[in-house]
């Protein structure tokens, strides 16, 4: 099947039709052929649709002539319109002249002769269209309908993790701890260490090509770090008591036996806490947080 979406961006229209129509085509169309209909104006964002891997097909005019033929010339079945300059009897003549089912989206309570309409704004109210569609047009408003790009729906799925493996961190648990982390979609990590860890470099030359890990070495910003992370990767040392006044999840490694004191009120107080590092326990304990 093919989608026809007709929208503009320029300097002046500005590039939201264009940004919301790209989400609305991956989530109503997304295994269809969608064609943008669109005008080359100053500063559109035209470039932003190819990237996205859908097909452009260059308007000269506002003509709802041109569309029409442009929607034959691709045999579409479902024309989107996010037009403010396509109105009611633009639309009726489209409907009129080749049957195809038209979807409309709109933000302003105008009139249309449409078989879909959207409102996805979470003010839009349906009740306001009824006198405003054909009696079986289906509407579709509020916030179930909103067009979230997917940069944010990525956001909101990742978690951001600290790991702070102790000061020196002699046997370097922070790389083990990176290398399972590497199974794991979605996360972001902050590392932080001091300069009395004897492997900075190794853990520099592991993190160079990674682009979801951030290291701090002997950063003074630990608190704002751990107030903007999900999870805690820790040793059960004095950053425990920091953790856990901010209210922090956390997974406990002990790495020094002189962490067992510490260890032994974590594990009798029911917080994660490992005697050691065991990368099929962490990574169970890390799933079960991140749930």
């Amino acid at each position: 099947m093919s989608v026809v979406i007709r929208a503009d961006s320029s300097s002046e229209i500005g590039i939201g039709h264009i940004m919301r129509d790209i989400v609305l085509a991956k989530r109503e169309f997304a295994n269809e052929r969608v064609i943008f209909a669109v005008r080359e104006l100053e500063g559109n964002i035209n470039n932003k649709i190819l990237e996205e891997g859908f097909e452009i097909k260059t308007l000269q005019t506002d003509s709802i002539d041109e569309l029409i033929s442009l929607i034959k010339e691709v045999n579409a079945e479902i024309l989107v319109i996010d037009h403010y300059g396509i109105d009611y009897d633009d639309e009726f003549k489209i409907k009129s002249s080749i049957g195809i089912t038209i979807f409309v989206l709109d933000d302003t309570y105008e009139k249309h002769y449409c078989d879909i309409l959207l409102n996805h704004n979470i003010s839009a109210d349906s009740d306001r269209y009824k006198k405003l569609v054909p009696k079986e047009c289906e509407i579709r408003c509020g916030i179930r309908y909103t067009l979230i790009r997917d940069e944010f729906i990525q956001a909101k799925k990742s978690k951001t993790l600290f790991i702070a493996m102790g000061g020196s961190d002699k046997e370097n648990i922070s790389l083990e701890v990176l290398k399972v982390l590497e199974s794991i979609e979605n996360i972001y990590i902050i590392l932080v260490t001091t300069s009395s860890n004897p492997n900075i470099k190794i853990l520099e030359e592991y993190i160079s090509n990674r682009d979801n890990v951030d290291f701090y070495i002997d950063s003074n910003r630990l608190a704002r770090l751990m107030k903007c992370s999900n999870i805690a990767i820790i040793s059960p040392s004095v950053i425990v008591h920091e953790v856990l006044y901010m209210g922090l999840p956390f997974i406990a490694i002990k790495t020094a036996d002189n962490q067992e004191d510490i260890f032994n009120y974590l594990k009798k107080n029911n917080y994660i806490a490992l005697d050691k590092f065991d990368r099929e326990l962490l990574l169970s304990s890390l799933n079960s947080l991140m749930e």
